[in-house]
């Protein structure tokens, strides 16, 4: 499942895949992945990318059940 709230949170800040990467320490190629939903970060990353975009897990890696 594609993870368009990381998308959106980091579209708002105004950065970049590269950018968001840079600052978490992976490659964009793993940003892009996640937000494809091609790969699932691990707690650590995940807790990295709510830090640098201001949000929480909840609110960036939470899926509501359909």
């Amino acid at each position: 499942m594609k993870n368009l709230k990381l998308k959106s949170a980091r579209a708002a800040m105004d950065l970049s895949q590269q950018d968001l990467a840079d600052k978490v320490g992976v490659s964009r190629q793993t940003i892009n992945a996640i937000e494809k939903g091609d790969y699932n970060p691990t707690i650590k990353l995940c807790v990295d990318i709510c830090r640098v975009l201001g949000k929480t897990l909840d609110e960036l890696f939470w899926e509501e059940e359909q």
